[in-house]
């Protein structure tokens, strides 16, 4: 049994989407489907030898809620090199997705009874 309020929770867009670019692929319909964030090529191999890496030498436990220091300061490196903005590690959250990402700034900036408009 199921709670209530999941019969008032829409379908995904972007799983609808999704599933439209899809059956326009399988049609022969050439889409280019920015839907779900899925890449459209393999994982590079030098990737998959360094995540085979990373789980042989143990590294399989969750990382800090606002992301590892090393990315975060390779981060701040490539904002400053490509827009010449300085931020530091303490000023830079990693999140697992643009989803995640506008939830998080989302729950930091609005109040219940806020307005947003988000183009479409």
């Amino acid at each position: 049994m199921l709670a209530e309020r999941i019969k008032t929770i829409p379908p995904s867009p972007t799983l609808t989407i999704n599933a439209k670019a899809k059956a326009m692929k399988a049609a022969g319909i050439d889409v280019f489907s920015l839907a779900a964030g899925e890449l459209d090529f393999d994982t590079p191999h030098y990737i998959k030898e360094a995540a085979i890496q990373a789980i042989k030498d143990g590294f399989t436990k969750y990382t800090p809620v606002d992301g590892l220091l090393e990315l975060k300061e390779a981060v701040c490196k490539f904002i400053e090199t490509e827009y010449k903005l300085n931020y530091s590690p303490e000023e830079t959250i990693i999140c697992c997705g643009g989803k995640h990402a506008l939830y998080n700034l989302f729950q930091v900036i609005l109040n219940p009874g806020d307005e947003v408009i988000i183009p479409a």
